[in-house]
């Protein structure tokens, strides 16, 4: 989800892609007798030669950046310019030569290269033995949705209506749905809940393999209930996930919005360009500065600057731009835009831990994972887009609540027909199984800073993980009831031994050490810019996503979540710029009211 760039698409700002009065005068030659259109060339070389000029500057190509890329320029004299601090998704034109992207088995590939990655740490993290935590992010067209392991959840009902009461008004489930609704369309086809005319595709696991099958099957016999769309009416249980995939292929937002809409005369693209400021005249943004190819230029935005950069560069750029809180800033010897003390504060992420059981029958992902069937599997997936390359595997989960009294799941499954150490950078060693799961709300809260007034230094990270008493009694449960899942009669045909935490780790002091050592980030940073009302201090943003005491100037992306989601962050932060670009337009707010969501019949008891 990045924020920024240094090549150009294929199109320089100031090239035959332009805007405003260049991007018109364009429009006029077709209706112009030969004499005329001499004076206009020579009009637009004149033009040419000066500082380009667009409506919009949106910066970063990532999950929000390419929907209000999209959706922006749907309207034909709505200039945009989209920066991106990455290079393409696609090489020479192709998926296929670019297929570490494209083939959703090759997802680890890119969470252990730089050359997509901007390859995050945290600082040394005090409750979990001191460890400093490796966070990827997209450095790509698409950002991190080229990156992620393509779960397609949006959240509970509740987590939008819980934005509602806490500031973000305006953003409840009745009018968060429609839009994702609108950004859908389900292989399933539509419903009450799924979209079917949207430019994301979403879709269901295809390999039916005999251990989601087991996985699944556990899970009801341990008494949680089976759901058909966890995305639906019922979150609560276990079921079949959604996935952005299409046809075998990653189906990330450049591939959904950006390259659909490449070729429209109102939108201009980059890559490998690099963000290093908003520029103000007083308090109003009228566009940034940027690094490309060596060379410091500025783009200018007649309406506004809309940030897409994610959780972590968006605030980073705006406190290097001089917003932020002032004390912070004057250290650095940044010139004060506008106090704003809640930039970088409110970090929010899922942590998760991989609890894996070994496999006594040779039926699991270990053996796709030597060099020869490697091969194979890569070679199918070149020609057809099919075969074991043509999925994320992550095809079954669940979520549940992790006591009674818990109003909805606070707890979230993902299952996988292998062994994943170390976030894929180590290979498998075994047949094994495993399950990815997390609390989903934990009370940890961290921060983000500028280490320097360097664009290219990475901010100081601190989540602050497993500060909160209740975190880590949470971290329990989830350890205690997965081990109950896996000793349902349902695996009974596929049980070894457990390999990780072990058979020798019993103890809630013994667990607890286990969830130190081995916990890792799910990838879901968030809530950095908080959307809130004027009088809270800590908002960053309002609920027309505009930066709060400046003009001009928006932040689209996770960051703006008041309050982390109860599941991955892909989907809601379509969602959340698929609403922002009505907001911008000026339309009015799509909402679906009285639509049912289910509720357990008593909270008196966890399942």
């Amino acid at each position: 989800m990045s924020y920024l760039i240094k090549g150009v698409k294929c199109y320089s700002p100031v090239n035959h892609k332009v805007t405003g009065a260049l991007f018109k005068a364009h429009l006029l030659r077709n209706t112009l007798g030969i004499n005329e259109q001499l004076k206009l060339s020579r009009a637009l070389s004149q033009l040419s030669s000066e500082k380009a000029d667009y409506n919009y500057v949106i910066v970063g190509a990532g999950s929000a950046g390419c929907v209000l890329a999209n959706r922006l320029t749907e309207d034909p004299l709505s200039t945009v310019l989209l920066l991106e601090a990455g290079p393409k998704d696609t090489l020479l034109g192709s998926k296929r030569l670019m297929w570490k992207i494209h083939m959703p088995a090759a997802l680890t590939y890119n969470l252990c290269d730089e050359k997509y990655n901007w390859y995050y740490h945290t600082t040394s993290q005090k409750h979990m033995d001191n460890r400093i935590m490796y966070w990827p992010r997209g450095r790509v067209w698409g950002g991190s949705s080229s990156l992620n392991a393509m779960v397609y959840i949006r959240g509970h009902a509740e987590d939008y209506d819980r934005w509602s009461s806490e500031g973000a008004v305006g953003w409840d489930y009745e009018h968060c749905l429609p839009y994702f609704k609108k950004a859908q369309t389900h292989e399933l086809g539509p419903d009450q809940y799924r979209g079917g005319e949207g430019p994301l595709y979403v879709s269901r696991g295809k390999t039916n393999h005999p251990l989601h099958q087991a996985f699944l099957e556990a899970a009801q016999q341990a008494g949680y209930p089976f759901t058909d769309d966890m995305n639906g009416y019922q979150q609560e249980g276990f079921g079949w996930m959604d996935m952005t995939i299409h046809q075998g292929q990653r189906w990330s937002t450049a591939s959904a919005y950006l390259h659909p809409a490449i070729s429209r005369p109102n939108l201009s693209v980059t890559e490998k360009t690099l963000v290093t400021k908003i520029m103000f005249q007083g308090t109003k943004s009228i566009g940034v500065e940027y690094v490309k190819n060596g060379q410091r230029k500025k783009a200018f935005a007649s309406k506004e600057v809309i940030l897409c950069g994610g959780a972590i560069n968006s605030p980073q750029l705006l406190m290097l731009s001089g917003i932020g809180n002032a004390d912070d800033l004057k250290k650095l010897g940044i010139p004060v835009v506008c106090h704003l003390p809640g930039v970088g504060q409110n970090l929010q992420d899922h942590l998760e831990v991989y609890v894996q059981q070994k496999c006594t029958k040779p039926i699991t992902l270990y053996s796709a994972q030597k060099p020869v069937n490697m091969v194979r599997i890569g070679l199918e997936w070149l020609w057809k887009f099919a075969g074991d390359g043509a999925t994320a595997h992550l095809e079954s989960g669940g979520f549940i609540r992790s006591q009674p009294g818990v109003p909805h799941p606070d707890i979230q499954f993902h299952f996988l027909p292998s062994q994943v150490i170390d976030h894929g950078r180590v290979a498998s060693t075994m047949e094994a199984y495993q399950v990815h799961v997390g609390p989903m709300r934990s009370t940890s809260v961290g921060w983000l800073k500028l280490k320097s007034t360097d664009p290219n230094d990475h901010p100081i990270i601190e989540p602050n993980y497993m500060s909160a008493e209740r975190d880590i009694w949470e971290f329990r449960q989830c350890v205690k009831l997965t081990r109950e899942i896996f000793a349902q009669k349902a695996f009974e045909k596929f049980r070894g031994p457990e390999i990780q935490p072990g058979n020798n780790v019993k103890s809630d002091e013994e667990i607890d050490a286990f969830i130190r050592q081995k916990a890792d980030s799910a990838y879901h940073p968030s809530c950095t810019c908080k959307m809130g009302q004027l009088s809270d201090s800590t908002a960053v943003v309002d609920p027309q996503t505009k930066v709060i005491g400046v003009e001009n100037l928006r932040v689209v992306d996770a960051s703006i979540m008041p309050s982390i989601v109860s599941g991955n962050l892909n989907a809601p932060t379509v969602m959340i710029a698929e609403k922002a670009a009505d907001i911008i337009k000026g339309l009015p707010s799509l909402q679906e009211k009285n639509v049912p969501v289910y509720k357990p019949k008593t909270l008196e008891t966890q399942r």
